[in-house]
């Protein structure tokens, strides 16, 4: 059960990292939720909870800490609520700026420029009797 809980908090944390990482706006904010679900649950596994163990109240020779359940509570709530609060306001830089960017400025991909016409044998002559005046 260990090495699963492991395995969770190891693949939470790097798709929220991964996410971080990326330039766009909800995947910034997707990651920082896998983040703090990979804290929370990294919360959870640090406070070694047991099932059927009485709370702190009663006189038991062992009981489970209350602590990490309540920080990991509260750090749901307020992980809530900042989701919430970066969406909308990732959503309202959206209909601003007209891009999800991060920067709030796409980098776009140069043009390919076209390549210079190729003049012809006879069209040099030509051109250079039109500077000159001369007719050949």
């Amino acid at each position: 059960m260990e090495l699963l809980v492991s395995i969770a908090i190891g693949v939470l944390t790097f798709s929220g990292v991964y996410l971080i990482l990326r330039a766009r706006t909800f995947s910034v904010a997707l990651g920082l939720t896998l983040f703090s679900y990979a804290v929370n649950l990294f919360l959870f596994a640090m406070g070694r909870l047991h099932t059927g163990k009485p709370a702190v109240l009663s006189d038991a020779t062992s009981y489970t800490d209350p602590v990490p359940q309540a920080l990991v509570l509260t750090a749901i709530v307020i992980g809530f609520a900042m989701t919430a609060f970066v969406l909308i306001l990732a959503l309202r830089a959206h209909t601003e700026l007209g891009s999800d960017h991060v920067d709030g400025v796409e980098k776009l991909k140069p043009e390919p420029q076209p390549a210079p016409k190729q003049n012809q044998p006879g069209q040099a002559k030509a051109k250079n009797a039109q500077r000159t005046g001369v007719q050949q």
